[in-house]
């Protein structure tokens, strides 16, 4: 023990000696940047055309397979949707095995296997890599395409149509790629209704036979595995595959970028924010000069949180979460550089305006030394870390040779990174960031934003969420000359049930639940009293959030903190306790508006306070819509799926918005008149 101990202290002593001799008060010199040498894959090409790119790397026990089908960009026109039902029906089973019987040996083995329609993975352990390629092949070469798979996965696409229906995210990306690239072009084009209801069965057999073909593949192993077990598998597996016939598909020209900076408009009246894009077509290819150049110029104006985008827009002025940049390179010349943010819709207007701003002051001003040198150290220790994959090495081979790349591009990439002058990055940013002739698409709430974008001075043209020019929007609609807020509310009274029904409501007890991704459900409780009693809760994996008002006091808790209403808050949350507030709202302070449309119908706009407006459909009379401004922006509550419970109606769907989130709860239960007592609001 003693020798030991000797030793270790011998070991301390020797290292505080040499700690000792370091002159801290210098900044040590940068070594040489490291050498960088791949391993070249293993690589052999099948009679049918697949070249096979193989990586041995014994680390782990485990092997991944990759198929990739380099086919030129395919316009699926009326028709649009049919390479995605061919990718959600590949991999469901072969015409030899069973889907269950697919899946469960899947599985079983522990691996994974999946399609797109232009591509396929597959992984497992090492003692199961010859099975796993076994299915694989199987499930790419025999796919089993049954109407009644078909029939499954056309209903699941047109579900997911409808959710997106009002989500400004979607028809922001569906819009922004048509106006960019254009409707005839395949980057451009995108999936419908009606284009999916024209795709059939045989549709997508054809698109499988014309394009799902072995003359431009590429398969890439990785993992566990010799070389000439995976040449003598492949080629048992794969070789049987027939070539098809050759496609000469014409990529179309891109399309030109807009004369002078303009905006494109798309009215979402649903909106609680605007999406806005500034956005131009560029030619950028990984073998150009200027690549990394412009890769590290995106960075420094908008690639993460020291951005010029996003210090400007969220940092300066809180108009936003987030802003960032993006810019795309493609072999067939159709890419896009895309500035963009999620706004409140108050500064709309003033984030364009400092978004193009900011693009222009990269262009014109040059770069901060110190930006150049974090942005290049995130690229090169991004580049180092990767290379820390097995699956890189076989990833940049591939690279190399679908972009046409030297054979040392990236045993050079570390010099050619640190060679990126400030010059470079001024003159990267000049060329394929646009602000004299960009498009800068808006999908937010025409009647809250519209006015203030004509502000700007650009010329503003008015599309709809397809894509289609249509007319600028008219939000002036004419209101009754008797009509006030009184009589409004008493439609939403009479409509819900009538004064004689809602007198007899002493209290109101609900539950309800949102799924806000699969196995994530929120759980929501309320009560409320005619006596100013209020309770909410809500409760998801474990924590609680709980706001409870008995007459003249209240508090809030979560996670075990409670705090006490202040007086403000008392009052507040005193008008929402009464289980129909409409009932106060007729004893006046509350003032009509206007008639605004909302989700498509016509609604009268009640404003509360300075803070809520509540819309009653001009129809129906019925409660639709809720807005709550707060210091973060606005935030919507949708009421629909009216039900009756005691002779009264409620809604029994309420939608939710949280950002540019919009939550559904489904009302699981109410109850009038019982299930709540003076103990629940203690």
């Amino acid at each position: 023990m003693k020798a030991k101990i000797s030793t270790l202290l011998v070991l301390f002593l020797m290292s505080l000696g040499a700690t000792a001799q370091i002159d801290r008060s210098k900044q040590p010199e940068a070594g040489p940047a490291p050498k960088i040498t791949l391993e070249k894959p293993n690589e052999f090409e099948l009679k049918n055309g697949i070249k096979v790119l193989v990586v041995e790397n014994h680390k782990l026990p485990r092997v991944s397979y990759s198929l990739q089908i380099d086919n030129k960009p395919i316009i699926e026109g009326d028709k649009a949707g049919v390479s995605s039902l061919l990718g959600s029906m590949l991999g469901n089973g072969t015409t030899t095995i069973s889907k269950d019987a697919f899946n469960e040996e899947i599985d079983f083995l522990g691996a994974r296997l999946g399609f797109s329609s232009q591509s396929a993975y597959g992984s497992s352990l090492s003692q199961y890599s010859e099975r796993i390629l076994e299915l694989m092949a199987d499930a790419a070469i025999n796919p089993l395409l049954t109407q009644e798979e078909f029939e499954k996965e056309k209903a699941k696409a047109l579900e997911g149509l409808k959710s997106s229906e009002k989500s400004v995210d979607a028809i922001a990306g569906r819009v922004g790629g048509a106006l960019s690239y254009g409707l005839d072009n395949a980057y451009g084009e995108f999936m419908t209704e009606e284009t999916l209801n024209n795709v059939t069965l045989d549709d997508v057999k054809a698109f499988y036979n014309k394009y799902f073909t072995p003359n431009h593949a590429y398969i890439v192993v990785v993992g566990d595995v010799k070389v000439k077990d995976v040449k003598k598998q492949i080629k048992k597996y794969f070789g049987k595959w027939e070539k098809g016939q050759e496609i000469t598909t014409a990529v179309p020209a891109p399309k030109a970028n807009v004369a002078t900076t303009e905006i494109d408009f798309i009215d979402m009246p649903n909106a609680v924010q605007s999406n806005i894009s500034v956005t131009n077509n560029v030619d950028l290819k990984m073998n150009d000069e200027d690549y990394l150049a412009t890769k590290l110029a995106n960075y420094i104006l908008g690639g993460g949180g020291e951005g010029y985008l996003f210090m400007n827009l969220r940092e300066a002025h809180g108009y936003t979460y987030g802003a960032y940049s993006s810019i795309g390179s493609s072999r067939y010349k159709t890419s896009r550089f895309n500035a963009s943010a999620k706004v409140r819709n108050t500064v709309t207007d003033s984030s364009i305006v400092e978004a193009l701003k900011e693009i222009n002051r990269i262009k014109t001003e040059p770069v901060d030394a110190e930006a150049l040198k974090n942005a290049k150290a995130k690229y090169i220790g991004s580049f180092v870390m990767n290379l820390e994959n097995p699956s890189t090495v076989a990833e940049y081979a591939l690279n190399i040779k679908l972009n046409n790349l030297p054979e040392n591009y990236y045993e050079t990439y570390l010099e050619r990174v640190n060679n990126v002058t400030v010059q470079d990055i001024t003159n990267a940013a000049n060329k394929h960031f646009a602000t004299e002739n960009a498009r800068v698409i808006v999908v937010g709430k025409g009647s809250d934003v519209l006015e203030n974008l004509e502000k700007t001075g650009f010329p503003i043209k008015y599309y709809d969420s397809y894509a289609k020019p249509t007319e600028k929007p008219v939000y002036e609609i004419p209101m009754p000359a008797d009509m006030d807020a009184n009589k409004v509310l008493n439609a939403y009274i009479a409509a819900i049930g009538g004064q004689a029904k809602l007198d007899a409501v002493n209290s109101v007890y609900m539950s309800a639940e949102a799924e806000l991704q699969p196995g994530m459900v929120m759980n929501l409780e309320m009560k409320k009293t005619v006596k100013n009693q209020f309770l909410q809760e809500i409760t998801m994996m474990g924590q609680s959030q709980k706001q409870v008002l008995d007459g003249n006091s209240g508090y809030s808790s979560a996670q075990g903190q409670k705090i006490d209403m202040n007086e403000e808050q008392v009052k507040a949350v005193q008008v929402e306790s009464s289980p129909f507030p409409e009932v106060n709202y007729l004893n006046g302070g509350v003032t009509l508006e206007k008639i605004e449309v909302v989700d498509g119908e016509k609604a009268y706009k009640i404003k509360v306070d300075s803070e809520t407006a509540i819309f009653y459909s001009v129809e129906s009379g019925l409660k639709i819509k809720e807005e709550k401004t707060t210091p973060m922006g606005v935030q919507s509550t949708f009421y629909t799926n009216y039900q009756e419970v005691a002779g009264v109606k409620f809604p029994f769907t309420i939608g939710q918005t949280f950002g540019p989130r919009r939550f559904d709860f489904t009302v699981k239960e109410i109850k009038v008149n019982e299930g709540v007592s003076d103990a629940d609001f203690k």
